[in-house]
């Protein structure tokens, strides 16, 4: 198995993390990233300042250090009805992946929330998605959404628990760091143990960790061919 680490879910100081973009982009790269997604929290008001920066260094970076940085953004504490409009919105502002904050435990997310990011075909990602429904599973099986397994404190503690909604469903997950400072940034050993630890088999962590980042890259890849 080819040691290449992807990471999905970070964020800069353009949200809650203490890193410039190219800062965390470098890093990243210190830590053996191969892809990275810097994908900061936005909502209405902010959405298209942080995605112009965020592009900025990312095009730096791939230019000079080889890196594939990815222009993200996390939708977070949105109202649950306005996910699929500001999803959009973020596309025709030049995001190349969309999260959605999913509504994890530790915090006061508005339910209905899962719903609408595994229903809305212009997100990719629900991050933390807590005690999502086997419905909501489904649906994010069926749309191409993949559910977020996080080594972020307190977001983790239902990794188990997506696991189980995942693989009875047939949804894909990708395992993310939410890093917001860099000892949060992964290593290989590191996603191992998260993926193991949050109930999947051998079989399915080398899935998780090699087949589900592709899938997900070349979804972004041919999204850009038009």
């Amino acid at each position: 198995m080819r040691k290449e680490i992807t990471d999905f879910h970070t964020h800069t100081f353009l949200s809650d993390g203490v890193l410039s973009p190219i800062e965390l982009i470098r890093s990243g790269i210190i830590n053996g990233y191969r892809q990275i997604a810097l994908t900061d929290h936005v909502s209405a008001s902010t959405m298209e300042r942080v995605i112009k920066e965020i592009e900025a260094d990312c095009r730096l970076a791939e230019e000079y250090w080889g890196i594939k940085a990815i222009v993200g953004v996390e939708l977070t504490h949105i109202p649950a009805g306005g996910v699929g409009v500001l999803a959009k919105r973020a596309r025709a502002y030049g995001a190349e992946l969309v999260a959605v904050h999913g509504e994890t435990i530790v915090e006061p997310v508005e339910s209905g929330t899962n719903r609408a990011a595994v229903s809305c075909p212009e997100v990719d990602i629900l991050v933390h998605p807590g005690l999502i429904t086997i419905e909501e599973a489904k649906m994010a099986a069926d749309n191409g959404v993949f559910l977020e397994l996080t080594s972020r404190r307190g977001h983790s503690l239902t990794n188990g628990y997506v696991v189980t909604m995942a693989r009875r469903a047939g949804a894909e997950l990708v395992i993310n760091s939410d890093a917001h400072q860099p000892g949060d940034l992964h290593t290989w050993e590191f996603i191992e143990q998260v993926g193991l630890g949050a109930g999947l088999t051998i079989e399915e962590l080398s899935k998780v960790i090699t087949e589900s980042p592709r899938k997900l890259l070349h979804r972004i890849e041919e999204r850009k061919k038009g």
